[in-house]
């Protein structure tokens, strides 16, 4: 071996491995590089929003089929067959549509308390300056529909009025396999509006869930779910370290106690779906420094640009939602037996029906292009660079389709396979198929202004992988 190399006198000496960079030496970030990342995931959410909304389009239609064909009676009867669970003296039974609707869709309102919780953290909602402009465009597309079909059914029965919040909820997936359709290339402001507004309105319409659908509640089940609740928050948070590093670990121990607390919130009266709300909201977004601290020990110096457990969670379930438990529900739940174009008119003249599509249609693109025009009468507050109102306007009726919450609350307030059900359901179908076509329509003509628009984001003149306009205000 030759002689080692002696640094002069006075020349510090480094202990720190060269592939391990020291928060003192490492390379700073180029401007804009958390916006430009926060584009690419709500662009990669909705790609695969997309493709739940084609899957949610084939289950639509075999539903359809399966309820009008001769394989009505099957299709009936499986949906009414009744499960059971029996421990000793303990019984417990539920239909298959019910399970589908109350056990299935707490993994799709799952999924969107986690893309709630990370919105408020660490997404556009955290900013409100960003966030008020999408956020009142969802208040104005909740409350004027719901408006419009209180006054259209204001001399029925208090039955058909019970069911005023079905228009209030957008299904972006739906919405989303429309602009596919059309070809539509969205910018990233058109992105980042569009998913804010859906994230909104699912708020909103878990919250009318919740306080407007509850019956008899009862305090025993509610006190133990609220404990289960807090023991599921207590391991998500003390030991996330422990579920990012081992994937099967949420499944053998979150979901045990997942499933306990969902037990509990259907049997205390208050819908099982805001079980699956409540739960992510417990789920950390941000990595704590006791989980930097363990990365940086295991060599993992890059750990805070790491993605929490709350969009790691999301990315494991997010196929599971898409790909299973929407799809499965909506075969459950939108199979309705039409019985020809008389019985097929007469229940599109209903109050009911006329309601619904009136409030889709009217009321989701008056209130939602409506409450953004006010929001831009505000000192400072401007429309989204890239964004014209030909877009609000399209957007506006593209929120008319309601689908999976719209079915959600047909259920809850005329009942499982009723009459008015029914009805309700033949409505949410054709007022969501009016939204589509128009909304097809307005935007299908934009094509050529979004493609200019997204060549545009991805110029990027200095080469640190940051597109420009990302680095400007």
């Amino acid at each position: 071996m030759g002689t080692p190399f002696a640094l002069p006198a006075g020349v510090p000496v480094s202990t720190t491995p060269p592939d391990r960079p020291t928060p003192a030496n490492r390379p700073t970030p180029p401007p804009g590089l958390d916006r430009f990342a926060e584009s690419l995931r709500i662009e990669n959410i909705l790609r695969k929003e997309t493709v739940g909304g084609i899957l949610l389009l084939i289950a639509t239609l075999a539903a359809l089929i399966a309820a009008n064909s001769p394989l009505a009676d099957w299709y009936f009867t499986l949906r009414d067959t009744e499960l059971g669970l029996t421990f000793g003296d303990f019984e417990w039974h539920i239909s298959v549509g019910h399970l589908a609707a109350d056990g299935l869709l707490a993994v799709f309102f799952f999924l969107a308390g986690l893309e709630l919780k990370r919105e408020f953290v660490a997404g556009e909602l955290r900013d409100p300056r960003k966030a008020l402009m999408p956020v009142m465009a969802a208040v104005g597309g909740v409350a004027l529909p719901a408006v419009i079909y209180a006054l259209i059914t204001l001399q029925s029965s208090p039955e058909v009025q019970r069911g005023w919040a079905i228009p209030v909820a957008t299904d972006i997936a739906f919405a989303l396999a429309v602009l596919a359709v059309i070809g539509t290339h969205l910018p990233a402001a058109m992105r980042t509006f569009l998913l804010t507004l859906a994230v909104v309105d699912d708020l909103l319409g878990i919250g009318i869930i919740a306080f407007f659908y509850s019956d008899g509640v009862r305090p025993g089940y509610l006190l133990a779910m609220f404990l289960g609740l807090a023991v599921f928050g207590l391991l998500a948070q003390k030991f996330t370290w422990f579920f990012l590093v081992r994937p099967t670990a949420a499944w053998l121990v979150l979901l045990p106690i997942g499933i306990l607390v969902w037990f509990f919130m259907y049997s205390s009266g208050v819908h099982a779906t805001v079980a699956g709300v409540l739960l992510a909201f417990t789920i950390p977004v941000r990595r704590s420094p006791a989980v930097r601290a363990a990365a940086e020990a295991r060599g993992i110096t890059d750990e805070a640009s790491r993605p929490g457990l709350a969009e790691v969670l999301e990315h494991r379930i997010r196929p599971l939602s898409t790909g299973f438990a929407v799809p499965v529900f909506a075969f459950f739940s939108a199979g309705v037996a039409i019985g020809g174009w008389q019985a097929l008119g007469a229940a599109l003249s209903s109050p009911v029906a006329i309601g619904i599509i009136a409030a889709l249609i009217v009321g989701k693109t008056i209130g939602i292009t409506g409450a953004t025009w006010l929001v831009t009468r505000m000192p400072g507050i401007t429309l989204p660079r890239g964004l014209a109102w030909i877009d609000v306007f399209g957007l506006g009726i593209l929120g008319g389709i309601g689908f999976t919450v719209s079915l959600l609350i047909s259920e809850l307030s005329f009942g499982l396979g009723s009459e008015l059900d029914d009805t309700a359901k033949i409505a949410i179908l054709a007022g969501s198929l009016l939204a589509g076509g128009l909304a097809a329509i307005v935007l299908g003509g934009r094509n050529r202004h979004y493609r200019n628009q997204r060549r545009l984001e991805q110029v990027d003149t200095n080469r640190d992988g940051v597109p420009d306009v990302f680095q400007n205000d």
